[in-house]
């Protein structure tokens, strides 16, 4: 234990630049969590079992979708998502540059085309009328990711798919309880592809989990995930005598981490709870500063605020200086379209270029104190360039 503290406390020093900084992401692991854990790992079953079940089934209300799959990750999710949607090589998927290089590898993975669309600088989303300007023949699907869990403009970009016959894969990696038009992410589109990584709002230490609007879409990804094996089915034999008719992938989640998503359940409502208040302490507090503007939200919708974004004058500069507050600040994310593996896809994205000047994230979870979010806002008021 105090190899681990001391190993904490060396990370967070180096990160600060001596002392103990506020963090901007830390793990959310309840102790209740130790007895159901210690029950599941002594049961003598420890893969994909009951405990897989009953988590789908306690996250069908929360999304207002019954059409739940869990998996090992949210990057499973994403492929599973282009798989579903029938993504192969040749076809064109509408991507969006900012985000977490998860988002777009799976594209790849399938053989199919990344087509960049330009982002609303002012919200990190993904533009849907540059959306539509990329639509052709090829294209299968558009990936839309809820930039810090602030929802994208899901009305417009399913509208668009319904107009020309193709899917919208929504990755809600940062937005676990995101809502959009009082509506909580998970039940707008094709698909929604969620994340249970170790920092997220909810962990299971790392996992993932899908939602369908279809049923069919659901019931095949159960096959899929699992080596298009029916695991349901009634035979003879251990797996033995049933035919697979499409080949699939080892995408399950385990009965460990399902008990860990179980429990993590019971507390994600007020975790998401106090990001929003954060946030929303960070909104009034910064409104009219000169050298740092807040994004511009919707009231309509309620992000998820998995990250709080600043656009602010040189950010390298405004790092270095929160750095010597103590408070750890990130890009978080760098714009995907500059990486070698993606070199054939670039094109000239000037919402990008705006926002990736100029953005940065500062802690905003439910593990500040009162003091500590006193503590950011004063430093933040007082930044100039």
């Amino acid at each position: 234990m105090m190899k681990t503290q001391s190993k904490e406390k060396s990370v967070n020093s180096l990160l600060s630049g001596g002392g103990t900084a506020i963090p901007l992401f830390k793990v959310f692991m309840p102790k209740s969590v130790l007895e159901p854990l210690n029950e599941v790992l002594m049961s003598g079953y420890i893969g994909e079992g009951p405990k897989v079940k009953e988590f789908e089934k306690q996250l069908g209300p929360w999304f207002g979708n019954q059409n739940v799959l869990t998996l090992n990750t949210g990057t499973s999710a994403l492929q599973l998502a282009l798989r579903l949607a029938n993504v192969g090589v040749g076809d064109e998927v509408i991507s969006t540059a900012m985000t977490c290089t998860a988002t777009n590898e799976p594209i790849l993975a399938m053989g199919a085309k990344i087509v960049w669309a330009d982002i609303d600088p002012w919200t990190g989303n993904i533009d849907p009328a540059d959306v539509e300007k990329k639509i052709t023949p090829k294209t299968k699907a558009i990936m839309c990711v809820h930039w810090g869990g602030y929802p994208c403009e899901l009305d417009e970009l399913n509208a668009i798919a319904k107009k020309h016959g193709i899917k919208v894969i929504e990755d809600a990696a940062h937005a676990f309880s995101g809502e959009y038009h009082g509506t909580r992410i998970g039940s707008h589109s094709n698909f929604s592809c969620f994340s249970f990584q170790a920092i997220k709002h909810m962990t299971t230490v790392d996992g993932g989990a899908l939602t369908c609007r279809s049923k069919e879409d659901c019931d095949r990804g159960r096959l899929l995930r699992w080596y298009g094996i029916d695991r349901n089915s009634n035979r003879k034999d251990f797996r033995c005598e049933a035919d697979i008719l499409e080949y699939g992938y080892k995408f399950h989640m385990n009965d460990v981490a399902a008990t860990i998503g179980l429990e993590q359940l019971k507390y994600v409502g007020e975790t998401v709870a106090k990001h929003r208040a954060n946030a929303a302490a960070y909104d009034r507090a910064f409104a009219d500063l000169e050298s740092i503007r807040i994004l511009r939200h919707d009231s309509q919708h309620n992000g998820a605020y998995w990250l709080y974004t600043l656009r602010a004058k040189d950010p390298h500069a405004f790092m270095a200086y929160m750095k010597e507050k103590q408070i750890v600040a990130s890009a978080v994310h760098a714009r995907n379209d500059t990486h070698t593996m993606f070199q054939d896809f670039r094109t000239k994205l000037p919402g990008v270029d705006e926002f990736v000047s100029e953005q940065v994230s500062i802690p905003v979870g439910w593990w500040l104190t009162e003091q500590d979010r006193n503590r950011i806002i004063e430093a933040v008021s007082g930044y100039r360039v």
